[in-house]
């Protein structure tokens, strides 16, 4: 089997169960949304995550996200697999002490960040905010212990452990958030913050059964002299400044939206979470798949090959969010409409989230794609280039955000996010294509072109239809869930057809993905 089939086979089985997961996202805020609306509190619930988030990615999402699988896999492709096993345990260790101090620093420090974040809050919700806060600081330390057991398994290609801790993560949020919820008291949303705390904790025993499968070997120790923790560390501390910096990005984001109406907040991130589900599904579970590939191919010296991977990832993304993006343009108001509208959500706050949405669906496609180009970047074991590009584009998108809130609101604030995702992708792209001696360019440019030529043929059939379908069917749920339905199997099948006619290899790749899950 080769290295692309090994990929897509891997990606079919995530993009599986990240389908699963995101649905049961969607349970979960639909669920949140129907008991206490688009109000104050989803904005407490909301903003409450940016500190716990940070503090996770300072320490643990640079580590893994471009350090660990690398340098791990490198091991183990070089037959030194105890050496890699120093290496995880000297991390783990070093990240759990640091963590813990950090975590406690942080949640003395909650009350005076969040007045910083949010000073368009009353008192009320800032206090709401401040407690909610305090509970999902729990979440970072068992999450780092979750994450990190995945960057060994995914490091091995082993999968699907993560992704049915996933699962169980949003089952237990769903849950926890049903029982403890009260719509009459604003603070009985806290239910949902214990959730995701229980939820990262049974995301990380489900794993450990698995750890021992692949020779789980733990040293009590913290090896500063080994060349691979050296390696990592060094690989990691260009990815825990650009994670400060983006987190400048939700900050200013939240800063600005805390000012306007109550809701704003809510509306950005019930619509950004629409944004990131095709992502989620489509575009990460093959960035997973693909970067122990690339590593592997890298350290091997396999340039060829190594590009044809890149190529192929990113020309299968594109195939697959194109068409999503454009979906998601013309029926962003039946799907929230669906998802989101019962209880205390109602019609106006249908049309709020649909303004941001339209906005954020522009970038879908370059969000997904940015899933792929940086893991290039970090397979060569560089990744102070994509932190010095991100930089940029994290600039421009502040800048935005200022500019365009006046004109269109919180739309404003969606839309710098997409100009920022696409100017970022332009800019790893050429800058990877040129460390790399080429990138099949012409190849990938060709086929977005032909992608996006027939989702627009397919955005067009889709409108017309759903048109008529608004007309003779009304505007109540299951009018929506028709129309989506409906125009979902119309645009599919005017999307395949003409792929089919433009002798579309990736339509192949595609049918081979789904095919074999």
């Amino acid at each position: 089997m080769s290295d692309g089939q090994k990929i897509m086979r891997a990606a079919g089985f995530l993009m599986g169960a990240n389908l699963l997961s995101r649905l049961l996202g969607f349970v979960r805020e639909s669920l949140m949304a129907g008991l206490f609306g688009q109000t104050a509190a989803t904005d407490a619930y909301n903003t409450a995550f940016i500190l716990p988030d940070l503090v996770y990615w300072l320490l643990v999402g640079g580590i893994l996200s471009a350090a660990f699988i690398p340098v791990l896999s490198g091991f183990i492709a070089a037959g030194r697999e105890e050496e890699g096993w120093i290496v995880v345990s000297s991390v783990v260790n070093m990240v759990f002490i640091l963590l813990c101090l950090l975590v406690i620093a942080a949640i003395f420090a909650v009350p005076a960040f969040v007045a910083w974040q949010a000073p368009g809050f009353t008192p009320e919700n800032q206090a709401l905010t401040v407690v909610l806060c305090r509970i999902l600081l729990l979440q970072p330390v068992v999450l780092a212990f979750s994450g990190i057991t995945m960057g060994v398994l995914n490091s091995y290609k082993i999968f699907w452990p993560s992704a049915a801790g996933t699962v169980l993560y949003n089952v237990c949020v769903i849950g926890c958030g049903a029982l403890g919820a009260d719509p009459e008291r604003p603070e009985s949303i806290s239910g949902f913050a214990f959730g995701v705390v229980l939820g990262a904790l049974v995301n990380f025993l489900v794993q450990i059964p698995f750890l021992r499968r692949v020779g789980l070997r733990y040293h009590p120790l913290i090896a500063w002299r080994h060349p691979g923790v050296r390696r990592i560390l060094a690989l990691a501390l260009p990815m825990i400044v650009m994670y400060a910096l983006n987190q400048l990005q939700v900050v200013v984001n939240t800063n600005l939206a805390s000012a306007l109406p109550p809701g704003s907040v809510s509306a950005i991130w019930y619509s950004y979470r629409l944004f990131q589900l095709p992502v989620g599904i489509f575009a990460l579970a093959i960035g997973v798949a693909v970067l122990p590939t690339l590593s592997e191919q890298a350290a091997q010296r396999r340039r060829r090959e190594f590009v044809h991977t890149l190529s192929e990832a990113i020309r299968a993304i594109a195939f697959l969010t194109i068409p999503i993006s454009v979906f998601f343009i013309v029926l962003r108001t039946p799907l929230i409409r669906l998802l989101f509208e019962h209880g205390a959500f109602g019609p106006d706050d249908t049309a709020t989230t649909a303004i941001p949405l339209l906005f954020f669906a522009l970038g879908i496609s370059a969000q997904a794609v940015l899933q792929i180009l940086p893991r290039g970047f970090y397979a060569l074991q560089n990744t102070w280039i994509p932190v010095l590009l991100g930089t940029v584009a994290m600039a421009l998108t502040v800048a935005l955000m200022f500019l365009l809130i006046g004109p269109l609101r919180h739309g404003g604030l969606a839309l710098a996010t997409s100009i920022g995702v696409v100017v970022q992708d332009i800019l790893l792209f050429f800058v990877l294509r040129r460390k790399t001696g080429g990138l099949d360019g012409w190849r990938i440019l060709g086929a977005l072109a032909r992608t996006t030529l027939i989702s627009l043929v397919m955005g067009a059939a889709v409108w017309q239809w759903s048109s008529l379908a608004g007309v003779w069917w009304g505007a109540g749920k299951l009018a929506a869930c028709a129309i989506l339905g409906t125009s979902g199997l119309i645009g599919l099948f005017v999307f395949i057809v003409f792929a089919e006619l433009l002798r579309m290899p990736e339509l192949r790749s595609a049918w081979q993905l789904f095919g074999r899950r």
